[in-house]
């Protein structure tokens, strides 16, 4: 009989399983890109200048994009945003990694019921208290601990907590990518001002000297020496400088502004933005690219590590299709009247070792774990084009600086011929070779070749901080990665 029993035992397991819900095999993943591919073009003859300093914006010695920076770390609204993300992350984490361990809780209610006579308690139901029976009406009290702790065999929680983690440094790799986008942009928004107030000093001498001009024209025209026509000339020179000159210091305040807007401050606050000469150093491009590239993006980093979290959401989906153990207890009192439920007598103690295996859920957990899977895709189609980009952001930003180096070499040349064109001119005016309106108008073209370095000068520096935004500034994925280690 026993025999029986136990084969009996042994063909419904069989039958259980048998009928339990099976994993569906379908698709694939996707694989990344191989980092020992990226490499930048020969044709792109930069310095080799190594990969940019954490604080790479103290290159440039100007205490006032240092203060701007600073500022805007401090205050700008999209670090905040960044950071408030990490602070929900930390917390999810938090939350799963909570359920792994023995979950207690205190345990205290009454029941005040009528047992019915026909149910599974219906003895219940008698009021007999010789035997100890007072029904039909009872008022039960239950105080106790109760606790349950999930067995992870199939490493279900483990993947899930992995996950978490995950998110959270792919968050802090986000802040880092937001910082670098805000110094960034503040950076290129002070260039961008220094560079208009640059301009702008140009063409206010340019105004003075056309005004100059005019009033040398009419002197002539007093004298007779020549017609109306040349003095309006001058004249309509001079309403043009002077429209650009308002039109530039109109730029200059909407660039201001925008540099307000950026750093999280109202009018209230003087931004440091007095003139000053725009730097001259040069960043190159480092040796190689490969793998540094991956670890040095923040962008990157964020979404390897998201592509790393999808993976545990595949495993902890296929765990789900196995069976679950839990363990659930109970220590305290139980008494069907209230009066008796400290006596001695009313102590329980429950012990409930449990199995769940699914095994008709509809094709549910299945489509969870193909959403799984198509979810990772995605990560992993974004984070290819996200190395692509990256690449393709130094070769144009380091393109460029080649180009607009190779142009300031060649203005510089222009500066020079016209110099010598004002110096000849001023000569012969000093020696009466001359007349003193030829000798002013000289100064014009090589006012406008300055403005003109000025402007290539000012793209450079913008293409110098975008070849340090595409290097990923001083970020090393180290700083994340640590976080696991919590």
């Amino acid at each position: 009989m026993s025999r029986q029993r136990h084969c009996a035992w042994l063909l419904g397991l069989y039958l259980l399983l048998g009928g339990c819900a099976l994993i569906q095999e379908e698709g694939s993943l996707a694989p990344q890109r191989d980092p020992a591919e990226l490499r930048l073009a020969d044709d792109l003859h930069l310095a080799r200048d190594g990969w940019p300093e954490a604080r790479w914006w103290m290159r440039y010695e100007d205490p006032q994009l240092n203060q701007l920076i600073e500022m805007a770390f401090t205050q700008a609204p999209g670090i905040a945003i960044a950071r408030s993300h990490i602070d929900q992350a930390r917390a999810q984490a938090d939350t799963v990694k909570s359920l792994t361990g023995v979950q207690v809780q205190l345990i205290a209610l009454v029941n005040r019921q009528h047992v019915s006579a026909n149910g599974f308690l219906g003895p219940f139901a008698q009021n007999e208290p010789a035997l100890g029976l007072t029904g039909p009406w009872y008022t039960e009290g239950v105080l106790g601990l109760g606790g349950v702790y999930q067995v992870d065999l199939w490493g279900r929680q483990r993947a899930q907590v992995d996950a978490a983690l995950g998110v959270r440094n792919a968050r802090q790799a986000e802040e880092a990518w937001v910082e670098l986008e805000v110094s960034s942009n503040v950076a290129m928004l002070y260039f961008q001002i220094q560079t208009a107030q640059q301009l702008l000093d140009d063409l206010q001498h340019m105004s003075a000297i056309t005004a100059e001009v005019v009033t040398a024209h009419q002197a002539r025209i007093e004298r007779g020496l020549e017609s109306q026509p040349l003095k309006q000339q001058a004249m309509s020179n001079q309403a043009l400088i002077d429209r650009q000159v308002v039109s530039l210091r109109s730029q200059v305040w909407q660039l201001r502004e925008a540099m307000r807007a950026l750093l999280g401050v109202g009018a209230d606050v003087t931004l440091p933005l007095a003139p000053r000469a725009l730097p001259e150093h040069v960043y190159g491009v480092p040796d190689s690219l490969g793998y540094e590239l991956l670890a040095r993006r923040p962008d990157l980093q964020a979404l390897r590590w998201l592509v790393q979290a999808s993976y545990s959401n595949i495993d902890a989906a296929k765990a789900a299709f196995y069976p679950s153990f839990d363990i659930k207890a109970f220590f305290g009192a139980d008494a069907l009247h209230m009066g008796d439920l400290w006596a001695h007598g009313s102590r329980q103690i429950n012990l409930i070792p449990g199995l769940t295996l699914p095994v008709f859920d509809g094709g549910r957990l299945n489509a969870e774990l193909a959403n799984a899977r198509s979810l990772s895709n995605g990560l992993v189609y974004q984070y290819n084009q996200a190395v692509l980009d990256a690449v393709r952001d130094v070769a144009v930003a380091g393109s460029k600086q080649q180009s607009l180096e190779t142009q300031e070499q060649l203005q510089q040349t222009r500066i020079g011929n016209m110099r010598f064109n004002r110096d000849s001119a001023t000569a012969h005016y000093k020696r009466g070779l001359l007349d003193r309106v030829t000798a002013l108008e000289s100064n014009l073209p090589l006012l406008a070749e300055h403005s003109g370095l000025a402007l290539l000068q000012g793209q450079r520096l913008e293409s110098e901080v975008a070849l340090i935004k595409a290097l990923g500034g001083g970020y090393h994925s180290s700083k994340t990665i640590a976080l696991q280690e919590d």
